[in-house]
């Protein structure tokens, strides 16, 4: 079951050449200015025709992203960590998701409060998801590849906390600045959900399974029993 490892590299690749594509389409038709500044991500994304691909790249992203964190969460469950920080994670996972998609779907042009949330939950939350995945790598055993996509996971953790503080900083005053650290930053958020290749190729089997209920009668020595059968 190695090709669960596509997973989290197609959501790696599909995302990054997506919001590229989207930023040459926004250069080509000149709805964003490079020689006058850099513009950022949602810049780019919030004009016709690329908004309509921004936000079609956002939600499949963020499908994908939801997948990869519901497997995340079960396979480190089967290696024994059915713990608060395994259920914290998941719970950060799916919020960070849903700001993924309130990103594409609400562009800054249009209401700048909600895509500012959306961003938040995105990068910061998203952010708080991975460095529970840090200390997850290492808790939950067995992990072959720990010795490597640990630290790995941890510097890009430490990268995407000091470009989103950066971020921040220049937005006051040095736009150009604060636009290459986010997409740095979502550069950044593409590599470590792409690590996850590394964990989800050890997966033996995975199946998502829906248990149902239902009533059946016996009579035994005229006494009815009723029995749940799974």
């Amino acid at each position: 079951m190695w090709l669960w490892a596509l997973l989290p590299i197609c959501l790696a690749v599909f995302g990054t050449v997506g919001i590229w594509v989207v930023f040459g389409i926004a250069v080509s038709n000149e709805t964003v200015n490079i020689t006058d500044r850099f513009p950022y991500i949602s810049e780019c994304g919030t004009y016709n025709p690329q908004s309509c691909i921004f936000a079609q790249i956002c939600n499949v992203c963020a499908v994908l992203a939801l997948w990869v964190v519901v497997i995340r969460f079960q396979q480190v469950r089967d290696y024994g960590q059915n713990s608060k920080v395994n259920i914290a994670s998941i719970v950060l996972g799916f919020i960070s998701c849903v700001g993924i998609s309130i990103i594409g779907n609400f562009q800054q042009s249009v209401v700048m409060g909600i895509h500012l949330l959306g961003a938040f939950l995105a990068f910061f939350v998203g952010l708080a998801y991975f460095w529970l995945q840090v200390w997850l790598c290492y808790k939950a055993h067995p992990f072959k590849d720990r010795h490597w996509v640990g630290p790995l996971r941890a510097t890009f953790c430490s990268i995407c906390t000091v470009l989103v503080i950066t971020t921040i900083l220049h937005n006051t005053g040095y736009k150009s600045g604060a636009a290459i650290c986010e997409w740095a930053l979502v550069m950044s958020f593409f590599v470590l959900f792409g690590l996850f290749g590394s964990e989800f190729r050890h997966i033996d089997f995975h199946q998502l399974t829906v248990q149902k209920q239902r009533l059946k009668t016996q009579s035994t020595n005229g006494v009815v029993r009723m029995s749940d059968v799974s």
